[in-house]
């Protein structure tokens, strides 16, 4: 039989009934125990909104912290953002609505997610059994708390009664810090933020026990440097659209391949459509987007990425179908590319995309960040690469567009080299 869901804000009351005294929430110098935390935010309780209004509202992680709990308190929908607005008010989200996340959706068209309570509690209660988060566990939280990572982990820490050290964005030194003096067994991060990590000799200490991973492609080479230094690395797939976190590669699992991301949490499914892009099921969908589109006719939701589904249930994601070039008549994919250059001594990020041409279809160029040398570049590719896959063009760059949550801008790349000389 299945539980009732809870609310964030019964989570909470839940964990301080059982841990009054317990440290609930951590920020810089500043510490609540879960009594203390809550009597806070239920002494500065204000009339809720009429008609179920969502609270539309930016800050620092704290400040969204707050008010993520604090609506959930007044029962209102909550809407963080990077930014408020200034265009004229939304419509209502569907009914049952508890949190919007905007995204940027498929090649920069603004979207925004309607998740549910039973929806983000679901995810909450199956993730955090997958990655073994119980009460008196720390999670270190350096994601941005306007998208569904970020967030997702204050449901998963709520749900566990586990601590939540709150970070205001990432910063090697403060998470090194961090991870010295605190007690730390949980780590969200983005590839990139790994690999600053590590560029930086930060060691994970011994009570770490998940470092997961997700957001973007995660390379071989990144993988492979990461776990010899120590690192309990777990990737993910998830997105908005799946209340965050809904597949997750454990060791068990065997041997991690590049785009490997493991089982799917249990009361989800997938499936293919007949050009490659998965297809979700289950009960952490969304309600819809705030339009009201989104869900196929069948209540599923088809993704925009390509993947392949083992006979055991292994997922492996292969990118996104959209960023498909197709060079010389032959499909290839940015991300093979750019997890080969990513291989590379000396090559710190990369982004690879298409410009177009005559003769090819597509011209494949390749943006480099680091001291490598281009030569070696054009002759490593063409060591590992299919004629149809070299980058044509090489150009180093001093840094790649990346959002907050650490994916490739992959309309800003391509407005990039459109403007780069060939």
């Amino acid at each position: 039989m299945r539980q009732p869901s809870l609310s964030l804000a019964e989570h909470f009351q839940a964990a301080a009934d059982r841990h009054p005294q317990a440290e609930a929430v951590t920020a810089g110098n500043r510490r609540w125990t879960w009594r203390r935390w809550l009597d806070e935010l239920a002494s500065g309780l204000g009339t809720p909104a009429p008609n179920a209004t969502p609270w539309h509202t930016h800050g620092s992680a704290l400040d969204l912290a707050r008010a993520a709990f604090t609506c959930s308190l007044q029962n209102r929908p909550f809407w963080p953002v990077d930014r408020v607005s200034t265009t004229q008010p939304a419509p209502l989200p569907p009914p049952g609505t508890v949190l919007l996340i905007s995204t940027a959706g498929s090649e920069g068209h603004p979207k925004t997610v309607c998740l549910s309570q039973p929806q983000l509690d679901h995810a909450a209660c199956q993730s955090n059994r997958r990655l073994d988060l119980r009460a008196g566990d720390c999670w270190l939280h350096c994601l941005p708390l306007y998208h569904i990572g970020g967030q997702a982990i204050l449901w998963r820490c709520a749900r566990a009664a586990a601590s939540l050290c709150l970070h205001d964005g990432f910063s090697v030194a403060a998470l090194a810090a961090d991870l010295a003096h605190k007690e730390i067994t949980h780590l969200s991060l983005v590839p990139t933020m790994l690999a600053r990590l590590i560029e930086a000799d930060v060691r994970p200490p011994a009570g770490l026990r998940v470092a997961l991973i997700g957001g973007a492609a995660l390379s071989q080479t990144l993988y492979d440097r990461a776990v010899a230094a120590g690192w309990p690395l777990i990737p993910s797939y998830g997105m908005s659209e799946s209340a965050a976190m809904i597949a997750a590669w454990q060791p068990s699992d065997g041997p991690w391949r590049a785009g490997q991301v493991g089982q799917l949490l249990p009361g989800s499914q997938a499936s293919l459509t007949v050009d490659g892009r998965l297809r979700l099921h289950g009960q952490q969908l969304m309600l819809a987007y705030l339009d009201g589109s989104g869900r196929d006719a069948d209540g599923g939701y088809t993704t925009g990425d390509r993947g392949e589904i083992a006979a055991n249930g292994q997922l492996t994601v292969l990118g996104r179908a959209d960023d498909m070039l197709i060079s010389g008549g032959i499909n290839v994919h940015p991300q093979q590319i750019e997890g080969c250059l990513a291989a590379l001594p000396g090559v710190n990020d990369v982004a690879v995309d298409g410009r177009p041409n005559e003769e090819w279809g597509q011209r494949v160029v390749a943006l480099i960040v680091g001291p490598v040398d281009l030569a070696q570049v054009r002759a490593h590719v063409a060591r590992h690469l299919p004629a149809a896959a070299w980058p044509r063009e090489v150009h180093r760059v001093s840094s790649l567009p990346r959002n907050a949550a650490g994916k490739l801008d992959r309309l800003a790349v391509r407005q990039w080299i459109a403007r780069l000389r060939p």
